[in-house]
């Protein structure tokens, strides 16, 4: 009787393989294949993204912390720095928990204008997936009872996928490039939103691809609350040091409420992507 060996497993089957640093090229091919497939199954072509902190929580329950640190101080006989330090921190994120429940209004509107559109028009509301902001944008979309997208990443601290996004629109990627790329590549627009270092980068990256004209479309660009980014970020000042041309000033504008926001992005969407 002649013995054979088991077979070996085919390439795309060997896990070890793929988990391998020789096999980063094909998982980086299926986090453009895959997404690729399902945007083309339920034909989304048109995104409004919005960018914003993964910490800005919504006003109840920022207002529920704050009640349970202001309990805590009530009781304390003494001064405790650490205690004092929490209750300045509650009341901030009470304060910021404007721009999340401003967020669901925004989303909210948005969603209803782009469903009353006849097809093939079809904006979604698209995330990063996780909470704070991205949340917020989720919620108001599936308020309005559409659909909205997440483009979570995996961290080491474990970021979550939001309950709000559409099952059938939740991605997970490994790779910052590779969702960045799904970020510009449907984006039609982009609402930035108060937020750190994560949205600084992903405004300042879709900036710099609309000023080298690397997108070769209308890329609408609103940057929401103009009392925190003034604290954050003085362009203008870049533009008198001659850093950046007058001109780069109007790729973006400031918005400061959810109806300010809402006609600027319906004009110059509809001007420039509305199939009438």
């Amino acid at each position: 009787m002649v013995a054979f060996l088991n077979k070996a497993p085919k390439a795309y089957h060997n896990l070890k393989f793929i988990n391998s640093p020789g096999g980063r090229s094909l998982r980086i091919l299926t986090e453009y294949a895959e997404p690729l497939e399902r945007f083309r199954k339920y034909k989304i072509n048109h995104t409004i993204v919005f960018f914003g902190s993964a910490r800005i929580l919504p006003r109840k329950e920022a207002k529920q912390k704050l009640a349970e640190v202001q309990k805590k101080v009530n009781l304390l006989k003494k001064k405790d720095s650490k205690l004092e330090r929490e209750l300045t921190n509650a009341k901030m994120h009470l304060e910021m928990s404007k721009y999340y429940e401003e967020t669901v209004e925004l989303a909210y509107m948005l969603t209803n204008w782009a469903k009353s559109l006849k097809k093939p028009n079809k904006f979604i509301v698209c995330s990063g997936g996780g909470p704070g902001i991205m949340e917020a944008a989720n919620r108001g979309a599936a308020k309005a009872k559409g659909f909205s997208m997440g483009l979570n990443i995996s961290l080491p601290f474990e970021q979550y996928p939001n309950r709000y996004i559409s099952p059938e629109l939740n991605f997970e990627f490994h790779y910052f490039f590779m969702r960045k790329f799904w970020f510009a590549y449907l984006a039609k627009a982009l609402v930035i939103m108060p937020g750190g270092f994560g949205t600084l980068d992903e405004l300042m990256e879709i900036l710099t691809l609309v000023q080298t004209e690397k997108l070769h479309k209308k890329m609408t660009v609103v940057v929401y609350g103009k009392e925190f980014w003034d604290k954050i970020i003085d362009l203008n000042a870049m533009s008198d040091l001659q850093m950046i041309s007058p001109e780069d000033l109007k790729l973006f504008k400031f918005v400061n409420s959810p109806q300010e926001a809402f006609d600027c992005l319906v004009k110059s969407l509809t001007k420039h992507y509305v199939i009438k």
